[in-house]
C-alpha cells in the first residue's frame, strides 16, 4: 500500500479561516440543546455483567471522553448510548426521550456511530462510504438530492477528505482512513456523535490530528461528542468532561482540571503518579513516579 502523506485539515482551517459549515440543522438556532443520560444500567452479554446500576450524564455541547484502565466498561456504555446493547435494566435518554421508544431512523438522525474498527466495502470510494452517511435522510419518495450532495460536499471538506474523494479506502494510511469514517459521521448530520476509541491504532502524530479535527468540530456547531480513549493526558487536552470509570462503574466525573488528581489516577488506574499542568494547555498531565503498578485503593 502505498505512504500517503496526511492532508490537512481543510483549506479553510489552514488559511486561519472558519470551518466549513457542516449543517442547516445544526446552523439554526445555536447549538444544540441535546444531552444523553443513562440511568441504573445494568450492562452485560450473556450471564456476564460489565456494569450495574450505573450512571452516566453527557453535558450538551461538549466534549466528553470515557478513560479507564481495559475492561472497565467504556465500550460497552457507549454501545448501550448508541443503542447497540439493549440495557438489562435502567434507561437511556436523549433530550430527554427514552431511545428505547424512537424509530431506528429518528435515533439515526440525532446521533451518528463511529465503532471501532469499522470496516468498508472492497474498492469503494471515499466519497461513496461518506455518501453512505446520508442514509438515514433517505425515504421512498425522496431519494439522493442537492441537500445530501452539500452534506457530503461539507463532510469532506472539513476532515480534510475533499482530494481524496475519488480515491479507493484501501489506497488510504490509517490517519486518513479514520478522517474519511469521521466523515462519513459527519454526512450523517446529527448533533450527537459518540466515537469508539477513534485514535486506536494510530500514531501519535495522528492520533493528536484526529483529536484536534474532533475539537475543531465541536467548535464549529457545538455538536456533543462522546468519545472512548485510552490515553489520559489526551483526554484531559481535548475533553471538557471526563467520565472515569472502574469496574463497570463511575469513580469520578467532571472538568479534567478539578478530577485528574494522584489520588484518582491511582484509584482507577492502580498507578502511582505526579499531576502537572501542562504549559502550553494548561491541562493536567500525568507523570508515572516509575515501579509497578500499585493495587488500587
Amino acid at each position: 500500500m502505498a505512504d500517503v502523506t496526511a492532508p490537512k485539515l481543510s483549506a479553510s482551517l489552514e488559511q486561519g479561516g472558519p470551518p466549513p459549515k457542516l449543517s442547516a440543522s445544526l446552523e439554526q438556532g445555536g447549538p444544540p440543546e441535546t444531552a444523553l443520560h443513562g440511568a441504573g444500567l445494568r450492562l452485560g452479554y450473556g450471564d456476564r455483567i460489565v456494569a450495574d446500576d450505573l450512571d452516566l450524564e453527557i453535558p450538551a455541547g461538549k466534549i466528553t471522553a470515557l478513560v479507564g484502565p481495559n475492561a472497565c466498561g467504556k465500550s460497552t456504555a457507549l454501545r448501550a448510548l448508541a443503542r447497540l446493547l439493549k440495557p438489562a435494566a435502567g434507561t437511556v435518554r436523549l433530550d430527554g426521550e427514552d431511545v428505547a421508544t424512537m424509530s431506528a431512523r429518528d435515533f439515526a438522525l440525532r446521533l451518528a456511530l463511529l465503532p471501532q474498527s469499522p470496516s468498508a466495502p472492497e474498492g469503494i470510494t471515499v466519497r461513496d462510504l461518506v455518501s453512505r452517511g446520508r442514509t438515514p435522510h433517505q425515504r421512498w419518495w425522496r431519494q439522493w438530492s442537492s441537500s445530501d450532495e452539500e452534506a457530503v460536499d461539507a463532510a469532506l471538506a472539513a476532515t480534510g477528505c475533499a482530494e481524496l474523494a475519488q480515491r479507493s479506502i484501501d489506497e488510504l494510511s490509517g490517519g486518513q482512513r479514520q478522517r474519511v469514517w469521521i466523515a462519513m459521521a459527519l454526512a450523517q448530520d446529527t448533533p450527537v456523535l459518540l466515537l469508539d476509541e477513534p485514535t486506536t491504532y494510530l500514531d501519535l502524530a495522528h492520533q493528536v490530528d484526529v483529536l484536534e479535527l474532533v475539537a475543531e468540530l465541536n467548535r464549529a456547531d457545538g455538536r456533543t461528542v462522546v468519545m472512548v480513549l485510552h490515553e489520559l493526558n489526551l483526554a484531559c487536552r481535548y475533553a471538557d468532561h471526563l467520565v472515569a470509570m472502574r469496574d463497570g462503574r463511575v469513580v469520578a466525573a467532571g472538568p479534567p482540571t478539578d478530577i485528574v488528581v494522584p489520588d484518582l489516577v491511582q484509584e482507577v488506574f492502580g498507578l502511582r503518579a505526579q499531576v502537572i499542568s501542562c504549559p502550553v494547555a494548561g491541562t493536567p498531565v500525568v507523570i508515572p513516579e516509575g515501579g509497578r503498578r500499585t493495587e488500587r485503593v
